[in-house]
């Protein structure tokens, strides 16, 4: 009887040290397990899943994507700055960052290229990236400019509400001129 319980023991320690190891490990894997039927329910029903963007605060009245973070390499910082400056000027953008001595490798035409380059991070409305876009390919240098954007699902809202602000008058009207 006294081994059996010994024996009891040692597997009851053993189980305990197990589940302590274990325990951070199967916990993530059983926490997106108690959310599968939400998934699944949300895919049946084909519409999105609501979540609240803790970031851009509660209530803040930001639409999720409304504004969007654009970037443009240039070949340098005069380039950089002149467009920066004119799509600041025309209200195409609230604000621009520019990011010199960026290495950029890339194929061009067949062959390995690098180069040194400034990149532009710029704020602006989503609905105006098709006009900015417009805008810096009339007046980059390059063959092929560089211009894409990512919508901003979150952040300070008092800044997203600025960039829109900034760059109000021109999405209220519908074409902007070079």
């Amino acid at each position: 009887m006294g081994a059996l319980f010994s024996y009891h023991v040692a597997a009851t320690q053993a189980s305990l040290l197990l589940s302590f190891v274990w325990m951070p490990v199967l916990l993530p894997v059983a926490s997106r397990l108690l959310l599968l039927p939400r998934a699944l329910l949300t895919m049946a029903s084909g519409s999105p899943p609501t979540q609240p963007s803790p970031a851009s605060g509660s209530g803040s009245g930001y639409v999720p994507g409304s504004v969007s973070a654009a970037f443009v390499t240039c070949p340098n910082e005069k380039v950089a700055k002149e467009i920066a400056r004119a799509v600041v000027e025309k209200h195409l953008a609230a604000c621009v960052n520019l990011i010199p001595q960026i290495t950029s490798i890339y194929e061009w035409k067949g062959k390995i290229e690098e180069d040194s380059e400034v990149l532009m991070m710029i704020k602006t409305q989503s609905s105006l990236v098709p006009a900015l876009t417009d805008f810096v390919r009339s007046v980059h240098p390059y063959e092929v400019a560089e211009v894409i954007a990512l919508p901003v699902e979150q952040g300070n809202f008092p800044y997203l509400q600025w960039v829109h602000q900034v760059t109000e008058s021109v999405s209220d009207s519908s074409t902007v001129l070079p």
